[in-house]
């Protein structure tokens, strides 16, 4: 009985060892291609880290945040991919730091992807505006009209054709250039206003239409020590009154250029001021997007960007080519109060790294 006892005295604490929980085992640290995958994975959160810090604190002062900062629709996806691929793996605190990286994206996007309104109800009565159509392209420093912008604009038949990095004189191989192939085609026949101010690279314009404009000034900044053309101001008259129109392109920021870039926008931004937004149509290739400052200050004015605005944020226009798909946009249209953009879509460039703009633009009577 002695002996039954005892057992029966020590069965609660056998049962006790056999039903407690083994230890657990500790994580493993990663090694070889888990640990580099790991360390990327750090370098890419910290890289972004940084850049939307300084989006937030130093915004555009310097020439790489300008570049960055206009692809923040896409620079900051691969934060998405180490979230993913880290919460699966369940490093947590890597995740987790993805994560605020991608609220910041979400943050910055925010007005560009709610800035989609309905058409006023004066844009949609025949009595209530007046309907233009517009054709915009850059050229790319063309010296020639490709033969598809002739039989784009041939099919679109817009009232108002508007042209960047436009040359007219011609090169080696390409006699007459631009502005001759548009007299031999016979295409400004229908358009018998027209102004252009002929140049390499971005320093060529051209404004043709078939409605009646007057007025036509090129505007400079100076870069590397002389004046170079950024803006073209005309009017257009129609029944209803002038409408201010403005042909913008200033140079890609780069390191030789990007301080004309950022004074380019800013006498933009005075114009738009001086001359006021509420009739003004402004249209071209900007460099810039929702991410640069310069081209908020211009929304700020009282523009609105026509793609924004019908939803059409990530309808991007550059680069144009097959090998890598369009990641930004920065050719615009932008419009006044009185003035709605009711259809915009973009078209494979010809010859040029950008897409070109066909638009419907209602103008309040």
């Amino acid at each position: 009985m002695r002996n039954v006892g005892k057992v029966m005295a020590e069965l609660p604490g056998a049962v006790e060892a056999e039903t407690a929980e083994p230890p657990r085992p500790r994580r493993r640290r990663p090694t070889g291609f888990g640990l580099l995958l790991l360390v990327i994975g750090w370098l890419i959160v910290a890289g972004l880290a940084v850049l939307a810090l300084l989006r937030l604190v130093a915004w555009d002062d310097a020439e790489i945040l300008l570049v960055l900062n206009s692809l923040y629709l896409t620079v900051y996806l691969p934060a998405w991919v180490v979230a993913a691929v880290a919460l699966i793996a369940r490093r947590w605190v890597l995740g987790g730091a993805a994560l605020v990286i991608v609220a910041a994206q979400v943050a910055f996007a925010l007005p560009e992807l709610t800035a989609g309104t309905p058409l006023p109800a004066w844009s949609r009565s025949a009595t209530g505006a007046t309907m233009i159509r517009v054709f915009d392209a850059n050229l790319d420093s063309g010296w020639e009209l490709y033969p598809g912008y002739r039989q784009a604009i041939s099919r679109y038949d817009p009232d108002l054709i508007t042209f960047e990095e436009f040359s007219g004189n011609g090169a080696p191989g390409f006699p007459g250039g631009a502005i001759e192939t548009m007299k031999n085609t016979g295409m400004l026949v229908k358009y018998p206003y027209y102004c252009s101010e002929p140049g390499f690279g971005a320093t060529g314009f051209m404004l043709a239409s078939r409605i009646r404009v007057t007025g036509c000034q090129f505007k400079t900044v100076q870069w590397d020590g002389q004046g170079m053309y950024y803006l073209v101001e005309a009017t257009m008259w129609l029944p209803s009154g002038p409408i201010p129109v403005r042909l913008f392109h200033t140079l890609a920021p780069l390191p030789s250029s990007w301080t004309e870039t950022r004074s380019a926008l800013a006498a933009a931004d005075t114009m738009v001021r001086d001359t006021g937004a509420s009739h003004m149509l402004m249209i071209g290739d900007f460099n810039s997007s929702w991410g640069n400052r310069g081209f908020r200050q211009l929304l700020g004015d009282g523009l609105t960007d026509a793609a924004a605005a019908r939803g059409q944020a990530f309808d991007f226009t550059w680069p144009n080519g097959a090998v890598v798909p369009p990641f930004v946009r920065i050719d615009h249209i932008l419009t006044g109060s009185q003035l709605a953009v009711t259809t915009m879509t973009t078209h494979a460039g010809f010859g040029s790294d950008h897409k070109y703009l066909e638009a419907t633009v209602a103008i309040h009577r």
